[in-house]
């Protein structure tokens, strides 16, 4: 997949700016494709060199003028062309989990303290995906239109638990091998 695509995707919604859109990716696209605004803007202009989008310039008083982006009958042929290709599954790459898998070679410390702030992260993501699936879904279900946002929440609110919970077993194995591990100071002492 490419930043395009997730750009066009975003934009079979409504027309909406590069702020607009850049908003979107940090409040849902931006869950599972990473973008920063600069990346978003200079993608637009990409798009609309091939036709896929088009700007209309919007005029402000005290602000300046503003370019909405909306699709074009190319542009969504394009996206149509992009969504009917089989999908890659997502492969990992995680620094993380290379350091577990050489465990007895690294201090266990600071990767214990690595997974106390990933497990925050990731309680964290939970609670901002709960709060969305709320606000934008009180009742669980979605219509047609919405029924793909719904679904992406709830898997991602499942990622994050999971990972959440693999980190809490991973720190507790972790604390009980550095305890298993530790000298009492008696026996240090007394020698």
């Amino acid at each position: 997949m490419a930043l395009g695509d997730a750009i066009l995707a975003c934009l079979t919604e409504r027309p909406m700016t590069g702020y607009e859109l850049a908003k979107t990716f940090d409040a849902s696209i931006g869950f599972f494709w990473k973008a920063d605004h600069q990346q978003i803007y200079r993608e637009l202009s990409k798009l609309r060199d091939r036709g896929h989008v088009q700007a209309r310039e919007v005029v402000q008083s005290g602000k300046p003028n503003k370019l909405v982006y909306t699709l074009t009958q190319e542009g969504r042929a394009a996206f149509r062309h992009w969504a009917a290709r089989p999908s890659v599954p997502a492969s990992i790459k995680d620094d993380l989990l290379v350091r577990m898998y050489a465990l007895d070679c690294v201090d266990i410390e600071p990767l214990r303290t690595d997974l106390m702030a990933r497990l925050e992260h990731h309680r964290d993501r939970y609670g901002r995906y709960e709060r969305l699936l709320n606000k934008r879904f009180p009742r669980g279900t979605a219509g047609p239109a919405d029924m793909g946002k719904l679904l992406g929440l709830r898997i991602g609110m499942r990622h994050e638990r999971a990972v959440a919970e693999w980190c809490e077993e991973a720190i507790e194995a972790l604390s009980a091998l550095a305890s298993a591990n530790a000298v009492p100071l008696e026996r240090e002492a007394g020698g």
